[in-house]
């Protein structure tokens, strides 16, 4: 029998982060923000302002995770977030980063794939997948 392909994203997301994850994400990305991939805080700084997000823009995070740059770039840039990603205990995640970080009204999760976009065209005004493809 073939394993689910999204089983274990549900497993890593399931588990919380502590100890020694911490202290290495701390280290590679600049701050903890629930990473899991390699964009480090400056990177995603300068993804904010290439993509010219502002107040009025609505972003979409493919492959969310987290939240993360997804929700960085929404507190970074006042913006609102469709965080969008397969396993719910990632939303689940990216949506209590966005409640501490103090956006949760202007961010949002959604729970499909990336390669099947449940949305019309040009909802979006930028469009981020760091560390997804």
């Amino acid at each position: 029998m073939q394993e689910d392909p999204f089983q274990r994203f549900r497993e890593i997301y399931g588990r919380s982060q502590e100890g020694a994850q911490l202290v290495i994400e701390r280290e590679a990305i600049g701050a903890n923000v629930g990473a899991n991939g390699y964009t480090t805080i400056g990177q995603a700084d300068m993804l904010a302002d290439a993509l010219g997000l502002g107040a009025g823009s609505l972003l979409l995070d493919i492959g969310t995770g987290r939240g993360w740059p997804g929700v960085h770039l929404a507190r970074k840039a006042g913006c609102k977030v469709v965080c969008l990603d397969v396993p719910e205990q990632a939303l689940a995640a990216a949506l209590d980063r966005a409640a501490r970080d103090g956006i949760a009204p202007r961010a949002a999760g959604v729970i499909a794939s990336g390669t099947q976009l449940p949305f019309r065209g040009r909802v979006f005004d930028a469009v981020s997948h760091t560390d997804a493809l």
